[in-house]
Parts: structure tokens; sequence; C-alpha cells
């Protein structure tokens, strides 16, 4: 699977994940604390080729997501899900311990941010679906970001989250009919 834009990785170890799953181009953050050259080496490939952003799924991970997305407009964000970026005989997460078929499924449901904000969730609605403040939100919120390919976030980022990447109320009320069926089958 050829890859057109360039992916943007923390890490050697990532690039090689990525290299065993698809044939694709990276960009090395090295680290959270993210460069001024290595954010003008990334707007230069959104210019040229697109970027996909592709982090750990981890609050470093998060923070440099951020920092692109806050100075690199359009990129498209690529999630893995946490249970498959852990590694198998340690305590370590990220995207090098992913598998090629992870790592591929997680860039096919790459999506764009989009910096309108379109106010049509509210936080209310996420209160009462149960994804905040309950007993059993962390785990809704995990099993919504998986249906919504959106990535795990905690409570205080998940309104936002839905919005960056304008998720309808109808998309956000069939994932929680899809939760609300499983949880009933526990």
């Amino acid at each position: 699977m050829k890859i057109k834009e360039i992916i943007v990785v923390e890490g050697k170890d990532d690039t090689t994940a990525i290299r065993n799953a698809v044939d694709a181009d990276t960009i090395e953050t090295n680290g959270s604390a993210i460069n001024k050259e290595t954010i003008e080496k990334i707007k230069l490939a959104q210019k040229v080729r697109g970027v996909i952003v592709f982090t750990d799924p981890d609050f470093p991970g998060e923070k440099i997501r951020k920092t692109i997305a806050d100075n690199v407009p359009g990129c498209r964000h690529a999630f893995l899900e946490k249970c498959d970026a852990l590694q198998k005989h340690g305590k370590g997460v990220g995207v090098e311990h992913a598998s090629p078929a992870a790592i591929r499924k997680a860039l096919n449901a790459a999506h764009t941010m989009n910096g309108e904000v379109r106010e049509e969730i509210s936080q209310d609605d996420l209160i009462l679906a149960g994804l905040i403040g309950g007993e059993g939100s962390k785990e809704r919120r995990i099993k919504l970001g998986k249906l919504l390919k959106i990535g795990y976030t905690n409570g205080k980022q998940l309104h936002k989250r839905l919005m960056m990447f304008q998720i309808s109320p109808e998309e956000f009320a069939a994932a929680l009919a899809a939760i609300r069926q499983e949880e009933q089958h526990e």
C-alpha cells in the first residue's frame, strides 16, 4: 500500500514500523518538544504532498498532535487504539509496537481536523450519554473513539475532538446506540 502523504511520527522506531506496514515517507519529531525547523518541514510537506500525523496514543503523542494542528492546518490525523500499540512484554505504548495490519487500518481511517468548530453536540449531550463524570464513562469514551475512529480522549477533551472532526449528531447517536447495545449484551 503506497501512501502519498508524508507521515509525521515521533521517532526512528515508528518510521521502521510504518515502513514495515506501508510504502511511505516520514518526518520524525524526535520527541514532544517540536522545534521550529521540524514545524517548517511539516508545513512544506503539507503544501507539497499532504501530511498524516500519526503519534503514539499517550499524553506526549497528543501534545505533538496538538502542536502540529495549531501550526499546520489541514493535516490528516491517524489514531491507533491503545490496545494495538502496547509493547508485548513491557509497559511501553507506541506506534513502534503496532502490527502492520493495525497501522494500515489506522492510516485508512485518517481524518482531517477542521478549525471551524460547529456547535451541534453539547457538553450536556456528553453527560447525558454517560461519557463524562459517571461510572463507566472512560470505557464508553474508549468505545466511542474506536467506533468514530477519532482515538481516545479524556472527558475534558472529548467535546473538542468531536467538533474538530465534525462528527455529526447522527454519527454520534449511531455510535452511542452501538455502545448501548453492546452494554446490554455484556
